[in-house]
This record gives C-alpha cells, structure tokens and sequence, in this order.
C-alpha cells in the first residue's frame, strides 16, 4: 500500500472538492440563516401595515422553501456533482411520487383555493371536519387549529376545501338562543317581565336589535319561553352563561318554577 500516493490524494480532494465542499456548507448555512430572518422580516411588516396575515404567513413560508431548494441546487452544482444523472432521477422520482401522493396533491389544490377564497382566516373560530378551534396558521397542505382545550388539530387542505367550514368569527355579532320552562301554573307574563329585565340589564346584551321574549312552545310539562339577544361575536359565551345563572336566581327569587320533565299514571279499575 502506498501511503504516500493515499497521502497525496488526500491532499489533493482537501485542497480542491474538500474546499468547495466546505464553502458550499458555509454559504448553505448562512443563506438558509439569512432566508429565514427574510421571511420573518415579511411576516412582521405585513402585521404592522395591517396586510393580510393569512396570504403574507403563506406568501413568506413559500418563499423560504423556494429560495431553499433554488440554493441547494446550485451549491450541488458548485461542488461538482452532475446535476444530468440528479435530474434524470428526480425526473423519475417524480412520475413514482405523483402517483404515490395524489392526495397530497390533493391537499395542495385545496390550500390553493382557501387561500383564494379565503372562507376563513388566521385567528378565526371555525367547525370543520367534526373540529372546532381557533385557525392558527394555514400551509399550503393543512390548516391548523387550536381547540379551547388547547389540543392542535391538523386538517388537510383538501376536505376542508370541499367540506362545510363554519366561521364563528367572520361576522361582529351572534344571536344567543335560551328556551326557559316555566310550570303551567306558573304567570307567564310575569317570567316574560323577568327576563327581559335581566336582558336590558345585561352590559353585553345590545339593544339594537332588541331581545326577542315570546312563548315560544306548549311543551309536554311545562311552558316554554324562547329568549333571542344580540351580543359581540367576542361575549357570546360570557352572555350565554350569565344569564342562565341570572335567570335560575330571579325565578327562585319570584317563586317561578322550573319543572322536571313529569308523566302523569292513571289506572283504571276494571
């Protein structure tokens, strides 16, 4: 074994392939640095100029991956590997991968068309796809959400594009819907008063438009009072629970009863 013609080729890789090599890495590594300050550089100049958060978010995550792979290829090139075999082969990975994720292609058309669409947006509330939760950011292939017992729920770009999304956010304000029972016996005019007292008293109830108190159902046990009011999209869970303890207190208060559901047995004696 020749040591030194071992020796000599070492020797000559690191002072040739060995340094491009090393530069390649060195200006991968502060390209990908500089690339990811960039993007996020876009993400807060878009917040400060009030711009679309969800199309900048896209935009710049976008733009990182594809000034990526656009250095990587180069610097693959640089170092001195032949990019004709690595093309060849990318082109045959591609035509297997295509086949192999039609459902991710799939997702990428769905997050094409929400962003588009946009039917909701970063920081809205929505239902989709049995979930509910806060939209946290949208990729080009899922869509991810926070739900109110802090649980992230990916879901894919391409049922939610084709499925039914309710968005609790889009609009300012929300109906509240109670149905309260009363017993037969009961006044029910004087329930009636109660609740729209506590309805007008209520801070977070708007006036315009006003409450709606109306008996809404003779039920089977009971008599039942539909209550409609108007809040900000931001109190409707505030409301709702305020006034279902109010309501429990006043009616105690004024003897109204709140009956349980009751059958009444008669037997006949043959």
């Amino acid at each position: 074994m020749d040591w030194n013609a071992i020796l000599h080729n070492v020797v000559n890789w690191a002072t040739t392939s060995g340094v491009r090599l090393l530069i390649a890495l060195v200006v991968m590594f502060i390209s990908f640095k500089l690339i990811n300050v960039i993007g996020r550089k876009i993400e807060k100049s878009a917040e400060k100029k009030n711009a679309d958060k969800t199309i900048m978010k896209t935009l710049a995550y976008i733009f990182k991956l594809g000034m990526k792979i656009v250095i990587t290829i180069c610097l693959v090139g640089y170092v001195g590997i032949d990019t004709s075999g690595l093309t060849a082969l990318v082109t045959s990975l591609g035509v297997c991968v295509g086949l192999a994720v039609n459902g991710a292609l799939s997702n990428l058309a769905g997050g094409v068309l929400l962003i588009l669409t946009r039917p909701f947006r970063i920081d809205d509330y929505i239902e989709a796809q049995g979930y509910a939760g806060t939209v946290l950011d949208i990729h080009i292939t899922n869509t991810k959400l926070l739900t109110p017992d802090n649980k992230v729920i990916y879901l894919p770009n391409g049922a939610l594009a084709n499925g039914n999304i309710v968005n609790y956010s889009e609009k300012d304000t929300r109906r509240v819907d109670f149905s309260f029972s009363i017993a037969y016996d009961n006044d029910h005019e004087k329930a009636k008063a109660i609740l729209r007292e506590i309805c007008e008293n209520h801070e977070l109830i708007l006036k315009d438009p006003a409450p709606f108190i109306r008996m809404g159902e003779h039920g089977a046990s009971s008599i039942n009072i539909t209550t409609r009011v108007w809040v900000k999209s931001a109190d409707y869970w505030t409301v709702h629970f305020d006034v279902l303890e109010k309501v429990k207190t006043e009616f105690d208060k004024n003897a109204i009863e709140i009956p349980f559901e009751q059958l009444d047995v008669h037997i006949r004696n043959n």
